[in-house]
């Protein structure tokens, strides 16, 4: 089969993300991999969407996810007719050219349209997740699983929420990801309140969220694959993100530490309450961020830490997630 990933930047991607560890596994499965970065489309009518991706073949003899990353870098682009890939992976992430190009999430969402339009499996769904292209996103899903939030780019707005909350809030940006600008406000202590809102707002809309004391713990990624929990041996593809001595952010490349997480009914219940909603938005492949019995972000772009969730529970979630794609691809096209 031939796997498209489309992605940011190909000299911008990892050997720890989950994208390289799904790619790399996918290959030595006898797949070919194809990567693809939101700018290298080609539209030449309705029916003929192309792409200049970089191309690995299953015999070229990579061992790890540093050869891949090496081996796709050095490869010249070739063009590639959509129309004879499987299934069109998006794992890119909106945020990292917010600035630079503001244009490329828009238009990789866009052309994964026309892919999906002329009959080739995209995942996550592309006329869904525009609608998933915010933290907004969340509050589609049932109240209970959602923690007290606000959405604007008013100073006063966030004061009236923070009285009303008579605790602590955290602060961010709407359209985020990598703990970038995240501020936990006390109660009593505002005197930087309105520049905080400021700063954050400069790039789009503030979310303004009741803070969980909960948090102090860190926070759970835990994986959903069409719908559905990823689990092996008893033990779900999850990991517990703690946060640094006096750091409020729990991210991975923030300085967190991932650690293996607990995961009891109170979490599988909170999971079961959204799994229907994913599964109608198409939602294949999604992390949520969870937070003592609430969902605080979920994550349907690139989520990531599904290496590290394989690492500590020494079970490998990466096949598991390889062998149902085939799956899906076969239903999808009834081989």
């Amino acid at each position: 089969m031939k796997i498209a990933f489309l992605i940011n930047q190909t000299h911008k991607e990892e050997v720890v993300f989950t994208t390289t560890v799904l790619a790399l596994t996918a290959l030595k499965r006898g797949h070919t991999i194809i990567y693809i970065g939101l700018a290298d489309f080609i539209y030449q009518n309705e029916r003929n969407i192309g792409a200049h991706g970089r191309v690995a073949e299953p015999d070229s003899g990579i061992d790890d996810g540093e050869d891949l990353l090496n081996t796709l870098r050095s490869n010249k682009k070739q063009t590639i007719n959509l129309q004879e890939i499987d299934v069109l992976w998006l794992r890119f992430d909106p945020v990292l050219d917010m600035i630079n190009r503001p244009w490329a999430a828009a238009m990789g969402i866009q052309f994964a349209q026309l892919v999906k339009n002329n009959g080739r499996l995209v995942v996550n769904d592309p006329d869904t997740l525009i609608q998933a292209s915010n933290k907004l996103y969340l509050e589609n899903f049932p109240k209970e699983v959602r923690p007290k939030t606000i959405v604007t780019r008013n100073h006063e707005d966030v004061v009236a929420f923070l009285e009303e909350q008579q605790d602590k809030i955290i602060l961010k940006p709407l359209k985020g990801s990598g703990g970038k600008n995240v501020f936990l406000i006390p109660f009593k202590e505002r005197q930087n309140l309105k520049q905080i809102v400021e700063v954050i707002s400069r790039d789009g809309y503030v979310i303004a969220q009741e803070y969980l004391p909960e948090a102090v713990n860190g926070d759970i990624r835990f994986f959903l694959l069409d719908g559905k929990p990823i689990v092996i041996d008893g033990k779900y593809a999850a990991v517990n993100r703690v946060q640094q001595a006096d750091e409020i952010r729990s991210n991975i490349h923030q300085g967190a530490k991932a650690e293996q997480a607990f995961i009891d009914e109170k979490v599988l219940s909170l999971v079961n309450k959204v799994a229907n909603k994913l599964v109608e938005d198409n939602m294949y492949f999604v992390g949520l961020d969870i937070v003592g019995d609430k969902i605080m972000e979920i994550n349907v772009f690139s989520p990531g830490a599904l290496g590290q969730a394989s690492r500590l529970n020494r079970v490998d979630y990466s096949t598991a997630v390889i062998e149902n794609l085939e799956d899906k691809i076969k239903k999808f096209y009834k081989l």
